[in-house]
């Protein structure tokens, strides 16, 4: 397996979710829209024309998040909840701390930033569009194990 990328579902703020994480990663999204296709716009209703097809957020090193809106009328449940979570293996505490912070903003924190027994600062949390991260940075404990 060359890579995983994380393909997310929203309702209906995939473009708003998706500018968030460019912001928090510095990258920003390429979207889609159903209306894209052309006036047909892939056989929605007028009100979902605008919803995103499929969005993409580059994070370098071949690395990337997925998204898209899941329009009622194509039939397709839409549950957000804990069925995804995403783990991010940050490069130093600096880049622990800042992916924390920027995540837990009008989220919900299940556990804080801090030491573990497998990394020297972990933390789980769900962001404001229902998504869960779990951020690690192992630093000096990887050498212990």
């Amino acid at each position: 397996m060359r890579t995983v990328i994380p393909y997310l579902n929203f309702r209906s703020e995939t473009a708003e979710a998706m500018r968030f994480y460019g912001s928090v990663f510095g990258a920003q999204p390429e979207v889609i829209r159903f209306r894209d296709f052309g006036d047909h716009g892939a056989g929605l209703p007028e009100g979902e024309k605008d919803l995103v097809m499929h969005a993409y957020l580059p994070l370098g090193g071949g690395k990337a998040l997925m998204a898209s809106d899941v329009p009622e009328s194509m039939g397709f449940p839409f549950h957000a909840g804990n069925n995804v979570h995403i783990m991010l293996d940050a490069e130093d505490a600096a880049e622990a701390r800042r992916l924390y912070e920027r995540l837990a903003e009008g989220g919900e924190v299940h556990m804080e930033l801090a030491e573990v027994d497998w990394a020297e600062l972990y933390a789980n949390l769900k962001d404001r569009y229902g998504v869960h991260w779990m951020i690690n940075y192992t630093g000096n404990k990887a050498q212990a194990q």
